[in-house]
């Protein structure tokens, strides 16, 4: 029998239904609260944060985040409803929920953060600095960082960026009637660049002037270690940007530093950054700014400073690129181009063109005289501020500062006043005294230990000599002064110099110290006195009194025999390259004085009477021509073959072959 039908019910099949499936595969239909909440909002803009990233907010807003809070309120009064509870007499939540403690970053993170942000804000700057010129409060910001090394990561990225961002001008204050002016957006917009690139770089300069100062007698190793990174930076702004805004500020930072007589790295390179501004600097305004503050430093510390910072002086371009020379080989006109090179232009083109180059040419012309007067003032008001300097050394005469200031004298003798060589003579005179009572003590007390640890008196009084003879051979070609005091001391020099163990050898050579000897052991500087040996000293001082065109009349017969044969007899205890060269001077003297000579290399005459005295001190009462050159006839002997040859060839040269009679 056929099963009867049932689908004429609605619920006939009922039994067949699987109604958990169904239930599951149906959608949900939650209430429009819920979907709200579920779904991102999309009714913000995009922003962009202070690092240039463009970020899309995200977060849910405030009427969602209420009607979040009521649907729990709802919740719990259903709940407490069907618990049995009044809602009104409910539990309070509490007032201030625990939050947990946040943990602190490591510091390696927060550098990898750091520099990531600096990467970012340093690239968006140097892409639109106009644009992303506010980002330096950022870097400021940064540079304030607890940790060492984030604070050096933020100061070192703000000195690249300030390196790319100053211009080749320095930049003014607007007064007030330029702020009132109406201008053009452009102009407006580079002003507002301007203003806040000084505001900006000032922060900057400011920072580093307190981080150098903070770590000036303090024993941190992180204070310290900022104030030198700190210096280091201000060095490499004002070897960088010389010309721009707060120019002293930086100078000041590097002059204290060289203040102390500590020489470490930083002292160095703030000294070499002294000497790299000194000569590069073609305005003179940097120069004597520096000038001003090394002077007055030096002053207040009773010029009680390392040898170096007063050899920076040295380094000056004082007036010397203002004697501009042709060049012999070149011309300085330019030369014309072929007429099938020139570029067509018309008739009004050219007259356009010329009438260009004729203002131009007037404006270049007003330019260089003005530089060129604004600069030799300059000049002048720097040397004397250096001449200032050195007569008080002179003065007061501090440790280790007098060869420097004899350097500086003998190199810008032609630049002293004429009124001022009566009273350099006589403190070059005193020191030459000073000198020649220091050797006669000889083993005694060698001087107080204080004054006499950096000092060099052989040296000393050879600086003394050639400053004394520069200075006449300078200025004073006109003027009749006796320099016999220096030439005698000389003369009386030689012998105990040519038994000197340091003839040939500076500081900077190679060697072992002396244990026995009084003077410390002194640090490897680029002193540039140091860098000339006691054995060029002496040549110079030699030529300045023989061949000199101002001290002509001061070379006799009876001095220039006196010094031949002293020479002579010094030349055999020297070492080879200076025998070489003592021959080689005399060679020259020969040359120009071979007749006046001539009688020492003659054993037929004699010309004098009595008998030389080769141990006086003072070359005319030696009775030089009472002797004969026998040291000429030791020298052929010399292990040497060059000095063996220049001494062979030595007698045939005054054998009547000079130029004077």
């Amino acid at each position: 029998m056929k099963a009867k039908s049932h689908t004429g019910h609605p619920f006939a099949a009922a039994a067949h239904w699987n109604l958990e499936q169904s239930y599951e595969n149906q959608p949900r239909n939650g209430n429009k609260k819920r979907r709200a909440r579920e779904q991102p909002e999309r009714t913000r803009l995009p922003i962009k944060t202070a690092t240039g990233i463009v970020q899309v907010p995200n977060l849910p807003s405030a009427t969602t985040l209420d009607e979040d809070t009521e649907s729990v309120s709802d919740d719990q009064e259903d709940g407490y409803e069907k618990d049995g509870i009044d809602p009104s007499q409910a539990p309070l939540p509490p007032a201030t929920a625990p939050v947990a403690a946040e943990k602190p970053v490591p510091l390696r993170k927060r550098i990898i953060i750091a520099k990531e942000e600096l990467a970012n804000i340093a690239t968006l700057i140097s892409e639109d600095p106009e644009e992303s010129v506010g980002l330096l409060k950022r870097l400021k910001e940064i540079s304030d960082d607890a940790a060492v090394q984030v604070r050096m990561l933020a100061i070192g990225t703000m000195l690249a960026v300030y390196k790319g961002l100053i211009p080749g001008y320095r930049i003014r204050a607007l007064s007030e009637e330029e702020m009132k002016a109406k201008v053009t957006k452009e102009v407006r917009k580079v002003r507002g660049f301007e203003q806040a690139l000084v505001s900006g770089y000032s922060g900057f300069v400011k920072l580093l002037g307190g981080l150098a100062r903070a770590g000036r007698g303090g024993s941190d190793k992180d204070t310290i270690a900022l104030a030198n990174f700190a210096v280091n930076c201000a060095c490499g702004l004002l070897a960088a940007v010389p010309h721009f805004n707060f120019r002293t500020e930086l100078l000041k930072i590097v002059v204290e530093r060289v203040s102390v007589r500590k020489v470490d790295e930083t002292f160095v390179k703030c000294r070499t950054t002294l000497d790299e501004l000194f000569r590069t600097d073609e305005d003179g305004g940097p120069s004597c700014e520096a000038v001003q503050l090394l002077s007055k430093m030096m002053k207040a510390k009773h010029y009680l400073v390392d040898e170096s910072v007063l050899n920076t002086f040295l380094s000056l371009r004082l007036l010397s690129e203002l004697d501009v020379k042709g060049s012999d080989s070149a011309v300085d006109n330019p030369r014309k181009r072929k007429k099938k090179d020139r570029e067509f232009r018309t008739k009004k083109a050219r007259k356009l063109g010329k009438e260009q180059k004729a203002a131009e040419k007037e404006m270049l012309e007003a330019d260089a005289i003005v530089s060129h007067e604004e600069r030799e003032k300059k000049q002048s008001e720097t040397l004397k501020l250096v001449f200032a300097t050195y007569f008080r050394v002179l003065k007061e005469k501090p440790p280790g500062l007098m060869g420097a200031t004899l350097e500086g004298l003998a190199k810008y003798a032609h630049l002293i006043n004429l009124d001022f060589f009566g009273d350099l003579l006589v403190a070059l005179r005193e020191l030459v005294s000073d000198a020649k009572e220091e050797a006669r003590e000889e083993g005694g007390v060698k001087g107080e230990k204080d004054e006499a640890a950096n000092r060099n008196a052989v040296r000393e009084a050879l600086l003394c000599i050639i400053t004394a003879f520069a200075l006449l051979s300078g200025q004073g070609k006109g003027i009749t002064i006796d320099l016999t005091f220096f030439t005698t001391h000389l003369y009386a020099t030689l012998l105990p110099l040519s038994l000197s163990p340091d003839l040939e050898l500076t500081t900077k050579s190679l060697r072992l110290p002396d244990p026995h000897s009084p003077l410390p052991t002194p640090l490897p500087t680029s002193s540039r006195i140091n860098l000339s040996t006691e054995i060029e000293l002496l040549l110079r001082a030699l030529s300045s009194i023989f061949f000199s065109t101002a001290h002509q009349n001061s070379a006799t017969p009876m001095r220039l025999a006196a010094f031949m044969k002293r020479l002579l007899t010094a030349s055999l205890q020297m070492p080879e390259k200076s025998t070489l060269a003592m021959l080689g001077l005399l060679n020259k003297l020969a040359i120009k004085h071979g007749r006046k000579l001539s009688a020492l290399f003659s054993t037929e005459e004699v010309v004098g009477d009595g008998v030389w005295d080769g141990f006086v001190d003072e070359p005319e009462m030696s009775n030089p021509f009472a002797a004969t050159g026998w040291e000429a006839v030791l020298l052929r002997r010399h292990y040497s073959p060059s000095v063996a040859e220049a001494a062979a060839a030595l007698p045939g040269l005054f054998a009547g072959k000079g130029r004077e009679g």
